[in-house]
Parts: structure tokens; C-alpha cells; sequence
């Protein structure tokens, strides 16, 4: 699905596919991580989003107020072990399926809120 972005001047979600995402018009064929105010970096962590500990402190450090994570075709609770650094820090979490979370990402970074996305691919929840 292609997306049109209302600000030039931010990161946006250009379009998606089962195995792919775009980020202002650049394909990406790996999950990962986006910030509308800096930049996209390959996720490398676990599709089942069980080894957050291990990326609270870089992902902190984006400096994001909402973080949302795209579980690829389905969505996926994140364990709440894994969220309470986040929330301790002040940042609104959400999990919802890729698909959403580019939609969302898109309408929360137009409206210059500090989003941050982690988004998995379909494949990735094999």
C-alpha cells in the first residue's frame, strides 16, 4: 500500500508490503527501527519482542514519547516485564500489527509528536 506523508521534513512510512518497508521512498527487506525525527536502523532484535531489556536504553535515547510496534501480520502482546522500563521513563507503548503501525506512525509523526516504530515484518513471526 502506498502512503503519502503531510510533512516533507520527517521520517514517514511511504508504503508496505508483506516483506518490505518503505521509509521516504527507500525499501527496506528487514524489520526495523524508525524514528520521525532521526533515523532507520535494521531491528535486530527478537520477532517475539521477548529481549526488549536488551535495547531499553538505545531506544530511550531517540529521545521518542510514543513507541509502537508493528508484530508483522498479527498483533502480539509485549510481556509487561518488558514494557515497565519504558513506561518508568514516560513513553506511551503500543503493539499493533505492522500494517496499523505504518498508519499510525505516519499520522502521529505529521502531527510532530516524537514517534518511534519498531516494525517486524509478516515473515518474522515464523
Amino acid at each position: 500500500m502506498k502512503l503519502q506523508p503531510d510533512r516533507s521534513d520527517l521520517l514517514s512510512i511511504t508504503a508496505y508490503g508483506p516483506d518490505w518497508i518503505a521509509v521516504n521512498g527507500k525499501s527496506y527487506s528487514h524489520g526495523i527501527f524508525v524514528s520521525a525525527h532521526g533515523s532507520v536502523f535494521p531491528w535486530t532484535g527478537s520477532p517475539l519482542l521477548n529481549d526488549l531489556q536488551d535495547h531499553v536504553e538505545w531506544v530511550l535515547n531517540t529521545g521518542c514519547e510514543i513507541l509502537l510496534f508493528g508484530c508483522g501480520k498479527k498483533q502480539r502482546f509485549i510481556p509487561a516485564q518488558q514494557l515497565i522500563h519504558f513506561v518508568q521513563q514516560g513513553v506511551g507503548v503500543e503493539s499493533m500489527d505492522t500494517a496499523a503501525a505504518c498508519r499510525t506512525f505516519n499520522v502521529l509523526a505529521s502531527e510532530g509528536r516524537k514517534v518511534a516504530a519498531v516494525l517486524l515484518l509478516e515473515d518474522a513471526q515464523n
